[in-house]
């Protein structure tokens, strides 16, 4: 596997023209369409950039997708939803960011509509598939992201993540997605759910390539090696309610790490209920807030519901929410003093069919086990990683979660390379 510091080198000297990289892009592009990762294909914008490629920049050349949320000025704005047919008049900032670093943007990426779902199945022109059996899941919102990146299509594409929509694909589609600390890649001219926990992460096939995606685009240091780490092992019992598939490759991983000269304690984490509500009253009347005005009467079903269902919080909840959220990240600055990082599933269940989003009440059972471990995070606005373990049948991701994003990336590192 050629890596993005590698596709960009190999650009930069001449050994790689990015014509051809983009040629590549787009042939596997049409040969995955039936998987509905890419809702737009900017072929002709995509070749005049190569075309006119001055070979330099830290992803110089390198293909990129972009979520359908954000925009990419002169292309479809329409957030996965029939409601909208808009045409981006700027780019937003992670997209003059991506254009600065010399990467060429190919396209836009699925989204669950709005970004307001964790499955994957809503949007304007229907579900996402999973590479792995079309007729499960991706998860989402982020979810052609994912799809694209483990489908080859793309080495690199930007998603967004606000209760887990960047690690919640990786996880079910068997790719790495880095959600970077709050505010580390701007949400400017990204469509917003809920602006105090929107974060821009990306989606890429190894730890080390989302590390160097992350340091070419915000500027950073990372280095995703490190020695051995001292591991907290969470044992809150909501993060730990898995299927059998997941708890025996959480076991495997917890072995293996040990075996590897990490150091495991395990660790409390703050209240399960307590965090994940807080989250929830906070994201609500953002959301609510940030539709105010539009008609929902072509929105889809289950965004309409989550719509309604935000509406219900009351801005005494909201407030208490955001003074809540402060004492919760305090608690869990606290633990990070004295481990290098947390680990947990990244979510609870392997990829769900995509049938079991039919009905309201299967549909509410699967949110709860692909959102439940991915909440805290975006409340406490830490870097947090879902990586891919190794299992039988379908992926599953251990997510990382650490004090700041040089943390993230260097644990995340040592432990794919211990695979």
């Amino acid at each position: 596997m050629t890596s993005l510091e590698e596709i960009a080198a190999g650009v930069r000297a001449g050994s790689l023209d990015p014509a051809e990289l983009v040629e590549q892009a787009l042939a596997r592009a049409d040969e995955t369409a039936a998987l509905n990762a890419v809702v737009h294909l900017d072929a002709e914008g995509a070749r005049k950039a190569a075309a006119g490629h001055d070979r330099s920049g830290p992803l110089a050349g390198v293909p990129v997708l972009v979520k359908e949320i954000v925009e990419v000025e002169g292309l479809p704005y329409r957030c996965g939803s029939a409601a909208m047919d808009d045409v981006a008049r700027r780019d937003a900032d992670v997209v003059r960011r991506l254009r600065a670093a010399g990467a060429i943007i190919i396209g836009l990426s699925f989204s669950h509509e709005f970004a307001y779902g964790c499955t994957g199945t809503s949007n304007r022109v229907g579900p996402c598939r999973n590479p792995h059996d079309p007729a499960r899941m991706t998860g989402g919102s982020s979810s052609g992201a994912a799809v694209a990146v483990a489908a080859g299509v793309v080495p690199l594409a930007i998603g967004t993540d606000t209760a887990g929509s960047v690690r919640i694909p990786a996880a079910l589609c068997g790719v790495v997605g880095f959600k970077p600390s709050y505010g580390t890649l701007s949400a400017d001219g990204v469509f917003p759910l809920s602006q105090s926990l929107d974060h821009v992460g990306v989606l890429t096939p190894t730890v080390a390539d989302a590390a160097y995606a992350l340091a070419a685009l915000a500027g950073l240091r990372l280095d995703a090696r490190a020695t051995a780490p001292r591991l907290g092992v969470v044992t809150n019992r909501e993060y730990l309610e898995a299927t059998p598939e997941v708890s025996a490759a959480w076991s495997a991983a917890l072995d293996g790490l040990a075996a590897a000269g990490a150091v495991l304690v395990d660790v409390q984490l703050p209240d399960w209920a307590d965090s994940f509500r807080t989250a929830a009253d906070i994201q609500g009347p953002e959301a609510v807030a940030n539709h105010a005005g539009r008609s929902t009467e072509h929105y889809q079903p289950d965004v309409r519901q989550r719509l309604r269902e935000a509406a219900q919080v009351s801005p005494e909840e909201y407030d208490a929410a955001r003074a809540r959220a402060t004492a919760i990240t305090a608690e869990l600055n606290e633990l990070f003093a004295s481990v290098d990082a947390v680990l947990m599933p990244t979510v609870l269940t392997t990829a769900p069919l995509i049938t079991a989003a039919d009905t309201e009440d299967s549909a509410l059972a699967v949110r709860a086990q692909l959102l439940r471990n991915t909440r805290l995070a975006n409340l406490t606005r830490h870097p947090a990683v879902s990586l891919p373990i190794p299992a039988d049948g379908l992926p599953v991701g251990l997510q990382v979660i650490a004090a700041s994003n040089d943390k993230a990336a260097a644990v995340a590192g040592w432990i794919e390379g211990q695979r």
